[in-house]
């Protein structure tokens, strides 16, 4: 693929040290095409000014960012915020055919919108078909100026963006995987900002360096900007204190291993208290199901200051790549913070309970013959959404009939064994369905996992709100049981969650911000294979409490 983007994203990304204090941030960002060579092979790959991962994103709380985006691609492209709320800017938001139509060849799209209580790291990237492979970045929103961190400040801060990456076109792959049937091609490395290290049988690789100084300590913002795996990350002869995931932050605590899922934050404080050296830096795949992964290991390598470069690097060993019990110590040990200043407000009263069963199914495909005349596909209740041709969005805001219905179901069609063997049909229904939500209404949803053709983790993100996970165990979801074992005191607050493989999670949020809000497997083949689905909120009384008009510049499907 030889073509190019060039985007401009006018925000306080490049001038970082010398912000002055105002409500819009500017500043000139260009996006152009490269050239690149990973694992021993070279292709053009769309990327943000040249970069792979793309630039960082600084603003502060309460900042205006505007960004202007020019298209000169082949394909259409549109650019998600993610985890960015979106308080009624939901034109803003970029998932294609959701909020917005995307941007075709040729044209350009200013996204308008405000970082609204909101603190910490998140990412961007694009949100149509699989070009976030590597259109992605960082996004990091500093406090208000003033406001310290709940945590001891840091003396630096370092941005690790964790990925994959193809030999070959991503395009071509998940294009020729729904035209035989069968799944797509796992990715051929994993990368460390860019660099997976190490690589067998290919000597013109390198490595991500993070130097360090003896005594200091850094904050590590870490991001899973990886299409399809969740990946543990461990620093050799180090300790990570966990102080924040999601833009959100939680109870400080130690741990040797994170684990983290396709976009998913996790922010860290590390010291640099070993002695001078070399240390491995690992992010290797975690699956606890019999699901093919990319089973290779980024590495990077820790460097503290005055250490020679040819001196030997301490090792570590990545954990298995089913280490359930390694990502259940880190998932469980989550709490929001609670503190006086950053309470957890999680809604004690439920106004509507929903219960989606979120896995894989089977669908006739004649033409697949490498499947055998059928298809794999994914779903949320047994309905396989279909993305329309107008935004969604834009046709509830404009009145468009016959875009979409609002009757998604709020619970499985069939009760069945979700974590057995599964129904004998293996059959889903199609639809563009949504469920409708009156403003400021408190919702409970249980994500239970199935085992129909294989159970799988599923980290799922909710667009235009954070939510508390409130439980979450194995096995079947049990509504008399579970729910006396949930923690409404300081759950950890989320955008993005991970169902366990073969069991279920539960979550709670107010939907006190009016648009269609998308809600999908960050697994980007189960995305393309129907596991998505939207929620409708309803306007509130008055204009505060209601979707901002859309811009002038809108794109047109």
């Amino acid at each position: 693929m030889d073509s190019w983007v060039r985007v401009l994203l006018l925000a306080a990304f490049c001038i970082l040290p010398v912000l002055v204090e105002c409500r819009v941030r500017h500043c000139n960002f260009h996006v152009v095409a490269k050239n690149t060579t990973r694992l021993c092979s070279s292709k053009s790959i769309v990327t943000v000014n040249g970069q792979f991962p793309g630039p960082t994103l600084y603003a502060r709380e309460g900042d205006t960012v505007l960004v202007k985006v020019l298209n000169k691609v082949n394909h259409n492209i549109t650019i998600h915020w993610h985890g960015i709320r979106q308080l009624r800017t939901g034109w803003a938001d970029g998932p294609a055919y959701v909020t917005q139509c995307p941007i075709q060849p040729g044209h350009s799209y200013v996204y308008n919108f405000t970082i609204t209580g909101q603190r910490g790291t998140l990412l961007w990237h694009a949100h149509v078909n699989w070009l976030r492979s590597t259109v992605h970045g960082a996004i990091v929103i500093l406090p208000k100026r003033g406001v310290p961190y709940p945590f001891p400040k840091p003396d630096n801060e370092l941005v690790l963006v964790l990925g994959e990456w193809w030999k070959s076109d991503t395009e071509a792959i998940i294009n020729e995987a729904l035209k035989s049937g069968l799944a797509p091609n796992v990715s051929d490395a994993h990368t460390i900002n860019g660099l997976p290290g190490r690589v067998a049988n290919c000597s013109t690789q390198g490595a991500h360096n993070l130097p360090v100084e003896s005594g200091k300590t850094y904050l590590l913002r870490i991001i899973n900007a990886a299409l399809n795996e969740e990946l543990f990350f461990k620093i050799a002869g180090h300790k990570l204190t966990v102080v924040e995931v999601d833009a959100t932050y939680v109870k400080p605590f130690k741990i040797e291993t994170i684990v983290i899922a396709p976009g998913q934050t996790t922010n860290v404080l590390l010291t640099a208290d070993q002695k001078s050296g070399k240390y491995l830096v690992a992010a290797s795949p975690y699956m606890d199901a019999p699901i093919a992964v990319d089973n290779l290991t980024a590495t990077a390598t820790l460097h503290y200051t005055g250490t020679l470069s040819t001196s030997p690097t301490v090792l570590t060993l990545p954990p298995p790549q089913n280490a359930t019990q390694i990502a259940n110590k880190f998932v469980n040990s989550l709490k929001g913070l609670n503190s006086k200043k950053y309470p957890v407000k999680v809604p004690i009263k439920v106004d509507h309970s929903l219960f989606f069963t979120v896995g894989l199914g089977i669908i006739p495909c004649p033409s697949c013959k490498a499947a055998n005349g059928s298809r794999v596909v994914a779903s949320v209740n047994n309905v396989t959404f279909t993305m329309p041709s107008t935004a969604l969005l834009q046709a509830h805001y404009f009145k468009i009939n016959g875009v979409f219905t609002t009757d998604f179901p709020a619970k499985p069609p069939h009760v069945f064994n979700y974590t057995g063997a599964g129904p004998a049909n293996l059959n889903t229904t199609s639809g563009t369905r949504l469920y409708r939500l009156p403003f400021n209404a408190t919702v409970q949803l249980v994500l239970q996992d199935t085992g129909i053709v294989a159970p799988e983790n599923h980290p799922v993100h909710l667009h235009g709100f954070n939510f508390f996970v409130v439980g979450r165990g194995v096995g079947n979801f049990n509504s008399t049981t579970d729910p006396k074992k949930f923690n409404l005191v300081d759950p950890v607050e989320r955008n993005t969650v991970g169902v366990p493989a073969g069991g279920w999670t539960a979550i709670r949020f107010r939907a006190d911000n009016p648009g269609v809000w998308f809600m999908h497997c960050h697994l980007e083949v189960h995305t393309t294979w129907g596991l998505k689905m939207a929620f409708l909120v309803d306007n509130g009384k008055g204009s505060k409490q209601s979707l901002i008009p859309p811009p002038k510049d809108l794109p047109k499907c």
